[in-house]
């Protein structure tokens, strides 16, 4: 494999700063930390850095840039006080009076471009942001800090201090639009987003600033590893060789055949932090939690921000890009289906294409390799097909799926997503076959190396195995925790149930992970159609393939007997017992089944319960909720309404996940609706659906797809992992050489 040369922003301290000890006396003995942290820097030194804060007027910019000062006994510098007033020999709102708003910005960047300090904090006026070059010189010398407080929270700080010195308020400009408007320019020039909710003392923001500032720094503790690996059982060599978050991606799946995670875990929010993303924009709450997930030596913030916004503007129908939606009682449907291909694999899929190609060397080329039970082709099809034109000429993607595994529908929409750095392949198999022929191809070393040696051309994996795949789906869980207590369904704090049709684990695991960073998920509920394993596994413990073969359903995305993702949870429960872990899964691959011990299973039973949906009670769903509220669901998430219908409660709501949208599969959705007769052409059957004036309407890009591709044309081959080495090898050839 490549390994990825990383900027490391002032990587210098070891993974042993700061332990456990040093928390310990955080919270007992603040004086004594305090000390901690001056020696700390004093020892791991910014040199001539500055440390610079940000952020709208009344965010506290000054109050804790003196706190942080005094902590490490470095100079403080306030531009307000400090170097505008001394410049000018007047106050603030006197020069704004005196020269306007534009003429202000120009002459407070024109102070700014004059002045200079290292090793200080510095904490900015809310305005300098708006001055590119004043912004860019002093940048060179810092971390810029951003103190990201709610603009409600800023708006009631504001009235109470009645504050005269806005710049740009006038008539016919509110507080509100002005704190809307500079948020672009923050955005712009912060490294370091620190979350300050309303009640936080500036204390406690001033150590969170320091907490920010050491992560900045050091990269060291986000370090990934692989499912199959222990820590007692590493080598020297192999705790030399780190790896982050552009080599995971990258790579896909580990050398030892297991799955990237981190090594120390997701990050944790407050309920302070995550209350103040309640009156956010999805494209904001996923950049907020996408950066504590991503290390800026990885992926800058402003880069992380553009590939978001890219990701997330007009790819989506629907403004709101997740909507939850009141379905009946205490049942919420998370509409998923709103991106391009009607689905929920959009989220992550116009989004990791984007990091992927930002990640990757300039010096090689890239040939991704993908498997699906249907879902996934299109989505990662179109999602590379929208990279940039010099990205596409050194990426490139072959989809592998089940040749009639997939509804008309779905097959007809990857063959006529397929692009000039994009095909569809069709295995005469089943996916949990091409899943496995993938991780056989990553594993073997003599192919991979051929690969590279005669091509110059690596693999690596956008399927639910990339740990990137996961990131986009805990926003989406947490985002719909939050439009319920925006809409004021619930209080923040209050349990939910949350309901998903699962077969692969991936989308379950983002929400157990959701609920682990602090969303308050009481019952995680896994749906499962007549592939029942991961049902019968969560009851009893015992993962048992043995006599079972796949069976078609209404419900083919989660047509699926071996579930990936899986491991990943394992790993966590088992307190990252590798060793373990490849016991288990090397029983399955070898003997077809495995069992876990009596702890394990209490723990899971603890996190996961379970049930099944046969597609008679599939079809039934979907008929029963359009007769009494006009909604076609589609077929999965008519799965985890029956199973959510049958292991709820109803003491909380339940957020069930509609992750596809009803057109895909639309000859089960005209059998539940009880049309008699079913023209076999995909278009035709859309049209006929969209005469019942259903909620919600046929998919727009869907529609557009089929109208003009067609059938259009694909390759087939057999269900042999040599058979798809020469696929891919012919690909290489065809696209690279």
């Amino acid at each position: 494999m490549f390994h990825i040369f990383r900027y490391q922003p002032l990587r210098l301290i070891t993974q042993n700063s700061l332990s456990t000890m040093c928390l310990k006396l955080m919270l007992s003995r603040p004086v004594a930390f305090a000390q901690i942290w001056k020696s700390w820097f004093s020892s791991h030194s910014l040199g001539k850095k500055n440390i610079i804060l940000m952020g709208p007027p009344g965010a506290g910019k000054t109050t804790v840039g003196r706190i942080v000062g005094q902590k490490l006994d470095c100079p403080v510098i306030d531009i307000d006080d400090d170097v505008l007033e001394t410049t000018w020999n007047m106050s603030v709102s006197e020069k704004l009076q005196d020269v306007g708003y534009e003429e202000f910005l120009e002459e407070e960047g024109k102070a700014l471009l004059k002045f200079s300090a290292s090793g200080s904090v510095i904490s900015l006026s809310g305005s300098n942001p708006m001055h590119a070059a004043g912004m860019q010189h002093v940048k060179k010398n810092g971390i810029v800090v951003y103190l990201d407080v709610p603009t409600t929270v800023i708006m009631s700080r504001l009235k109470s201090k009645e504050m005269d010195r806005i710049v740009g308020l006038s008539p016919g400009i509110s507080l509100k639009d002005i704190l809307q408007f500079r948020k672009q320019f923050y955005k712009r020039w912060f490294d370091i987003r620190v979350l300050c909710g309303g009640d936080i003392a500036a204390e406690a923001v001033a150590e969170k600033v320091l907490d920010a500032v050491k992560r900045y720094q050091d990269s060291e503790l986000e370090t990934f590893i692989s499912t199959r690996s222990s820590r007692s059982g590493r080598s020297t060599e192999e705790d030399s060789h780190k790896l982050y978050f552009s080599d995971v991606i990258t790579q896909g799946l580990a050398l030892d055949g297991g799955l990237f995670v981190p090594e120390r875990g997701l990050p944790k929010f407050t309920a302070e932090e995550w209350q103040g993303l309640i009156e956010a924009t999805y494209v904001e709450r996923a950049q907020v939690i996408l950066e504590r997930c991503i290390h800026p030596a990885d992926i800058p913030a402003s880069k992380l921000a553009e590939i978001i916004e890219t990701a997330y503007g007009e790819n989506f129908s629907c403004s709101k890009i997740a909507p939850v939606r009141h379905l009946a009682g205490n049942q919420f449907l998370l509409e998923l289906f709103h991106g391009p291909t009607a689905l929920f694999k959009d989220f992550a899929l116009q989004l990791v294409p984007h990091l992927f190609a930002y990640c990757i060397p300039r010096s090689c080329n890239y040939l991704i390799l993908v498997a699906t039970s249907g879902d996934t082709g299109s989505a990662v099809l179109d999602g590379f097909s929208r990279l940039h034109d010099t990205d596409k000429q050194r990426i490139a993607l072959v989809n592998f799926f089940p040749e009639d595994g997939v509804s008309p529908v779905q097959k007809s929409q990857m063959i006529g997503c397929q692009k000039e750095n994009a095909w569809s392949v069709g295995v005469k198999s089943d996916f949990d076959f091409c899943q496995t022929a993938i991780k056989q191809i990553f594993t073997n070393s003599d192919f991979t190396g051929f690969l590279t040696v005669e091509y110059g051309t690596a693999l690596a994996a956008a399927n639910s195995i990339n740990w990137a795949r996961l990131l986009p789906q805990i926003v989406y869980h947490s985002s719909a925790y939050l439009d319920l207590v925006h809409q004021g369904i619930i209080s923040f704090g209050s349990p939910v149930d949350i309901c998903i049709p699962t077969g692969n684990f991936g989308n379950m695991l983002a929400a157990f992970y959701a609920k682990m960073m602090g969303i308050p998920i009481r019952k995680c509920i896994c749906a499962s159609n007549e592939n029942n394993v991961l049902t019968d596994f969560i009851r009893t413990g015992v993962y048992d393939l043995r006599g079972r073969k796949l069976i078609s359903t209404f419900s083919p995305a989660v047509d699926i007997l071996k579930s990936s993702n899986l491991e990943r949870y394992l790993h966590l429960i088992a307190n990252e017992d590798g060793q373990l872990v490849t016991q288990l899964f090397n029983q399955l691959e070898n003997q077809g089944h495995f069992q876990l011990r009596k702890d394990l299973l209490g723990k899971l039973q603890q996190d996961f319960v379970a049930g099944w949906c046969s597609d008679e009670d599939c079809l039934a769903a979907i008929h029963s909720v359009y007769s009494t509220t006009g909604y076609i669901l589609d077929t999965h998430t008519a799965v985890a309404k029956v199973v959510a219908d049958r292991l709820q409660d109803r003491t909380c709501p339940i957020i069930i996940s509609s992750t596809a949208h009803y057109s895909k599969f639309a000859p089960a959705i005209l059998r539940a609706l009880r049309i008699a007769e079913i023209n076999q052409n995909p278009l035709s059957q859309l049209h006929l659906l969209s005469s019942y004036s259903a909620l919600p309407p046929i998919h727009w890009g869907l529609l557009e797809t089929l109208k003009k591709t067609g059938s259009g044309d694909h390759q087939v081959c057999a269900a042999e992992t040599s058979a798809l080495m020469s696929h891919i090898e012919t690909l290489i050839q065809n696209h690279f050489m």
